[in-house]
């Protein structure tokens, strides 16, 4: 008994203090997304999402709760399980009756659960496991594929829903892999891919093959005439960049015009031109970025929000949160709210860090990694520097399965950081 209280005096309670903070100044902005002034409404009224959110909350504190008291080694004998369990999950979703245009709830009664966002756990667990057990190294092609295997297959299931914003938050994974060993080359040619998608959506595609093209011909005029020796071995390199170029131009054409949805074409013009659809897929994040704009240096103060107020925002409780804080308490509050996430962010990587079996490392990274591309994915959305793809912002969003899915995957974290020198370092 002695033993298991001196672990519990491990806990890492400046994160834990962060997480509440989060949690309160969302539940906060909750009630001011939906507050109606004329209707003398409480925070605690069961009947806003405020009142359901606290609700929430309470749940989440009997979840803490719960893992706490868990013995730290259940976490990763469980592992796979769960990672089993939750891809059933996601194959059952695809079943149910779809919610605006995505299979990806479970309704009981007037409950809903997204697996989507639980599999993040699972997933989580599941490369933890692998790493610890396997110790995998990125030189060979099979432990490649079993990593690639793992994240794909949750990834497959979640686009098939559809719900691509879900799908896209998989990505954050890259920076675990890259903790773990994967070569900088690798990330630096995903990044240049990423680049050049961006490119050709800006400039068309012919216009890049044609530019790549003139650039190439002159590179290898060059190497013609200007280099001694090895011309064969380096316009063949010249020639392999131009090739994969003009392959890149030519896939961004067709993932648009032929994968990719009407409507999410329509939020990727917008995003490189907001006036070309104002009033459809351009509303929303015109409207957020007035929202925020009009907030100024301190803000109209809380409840005070007149784009809050007159619903001009869709989903301003959910994926568009932010704008709220932004035009309530205006540039500092943002500030604040930022300089929180980043702090909680930085915090969990030195948690991670400090790890001594890979298990709770790998973990760790993951945590950090799919709360960071939450945040920047989303706060980066309601101002207008990424597509409209419908993610919440951890901790602060209003709903169950998000709020629930980030809880579990903190504490999980804390309760493997308390029992940190119990491990032998792997």
């Amino acid at each position: 008994m002695r033993k298991d209280l001196l672990t519990y005096n491990q806990i890492d309670w400046v994160t834990v203090l962060l997480y509440f903070l989060l949690v309160l100044m969302g539940w906060l902005n909750i009630f001011a997304a939906v507050y109606d002034a004329e209707q003398n409404q409480s925070i605690f009224d069961i009947t806003l999402n405020s009142g359901r959110q606290l609700i929430l909350i309470g749940a989440s504190v009997l979840i803490i709760i719960v893992i706490m008291v868990i013995d730290f080694n259940f976490f990763s004998s469980i592992a796979y399980f769960v990672y089993g369990i939750l891809i059933l999950m996601l194959v059952g979703v695809l079943f149910t009756e779809p919610v605006a245009g995505a299979s990806s709830w479970f309704k009981i009664g007037a409950f809903k659960l997204q697996p989507s966002e639980f599999m993040k756990v699972g997933a989580s667990l599941a490369l933890a496991k692998y790493f610890n057990d396997y110790n995998p190294r990125f030189t060979k092609i099979r432990s490649v594929l079993v990593l690639f295997l793992i994240i794909g297959l949750p990834v497959a299931l979640i686009l098939a829903q559809p719900d691509t914003g879900t799908a896209l938050i998989y990505a954050s994974f890259i920076i675990v892999f890259y903790r773990e060993g994967l070569s900088p080359v690798v990330i630096g040619l995903g990044l240049s891919m990423i680049a050049l998608f961006i490119l050709t959506l800006l400039i068309g595609w012919l216009t890049l093959v044609i530019i790549t093209g003139v650039i190439i011909g002159i590179i290898v005029l060059s190497i013609l005439f200007l280099s001694g020796k090895k011309k064969v071995r380096r316009i063949l390199i010249t020639l392999s960049v131009g090739i994969l170029i003009v392959g890149v131009a030519f896939s961004v054409d067709t993932i648009i015009t032929d994968v990719l949805k009407p409507h999410q074409q329509k939020r990727i013009q917008v995003l490189f031109n907001p006036n070309s659809d104002p009033l459809g897929a351009g509303w929303n994040v015109t409207q957020s970025k007035i929202a925020i704009g009009s907030g100024g240096a301190f803000g109209k103060g809380f409840l005070q929000g007149t784009q809050t107020k007159f619903d001009f925002v869709p989903e301003q409780s959910t994926d568009f949160i932010f704008c709220t804080l932004g035009e309530e308490r205006g540039w500092l509050g943002s500030l604040v709210l930022i300089t929180l996430f980043v702090a909680f962010l930085l915090r969990i990587i030195f948690i991670a860090e400090r790890q001594k079996s890979k298990f709770a490392r790998v973990y760790g990274y993951s945590v950090a990694s799919i709360l960071f591309l939450h945040f920047m994915v989303n706060i980066g959305m309601t101002i207008g520097l990424f597509p409209v793809i419908g993610i919440p912002l951890p901790f602060f969003s209003y709903g169950g399965s998000s709020l629930w899915a980030f809880t579990i995957l903190l504490f999980i974290l804390l309760k493997l950081d308390a029992h940190r020198m119990q491990i032998l370092k792997r």
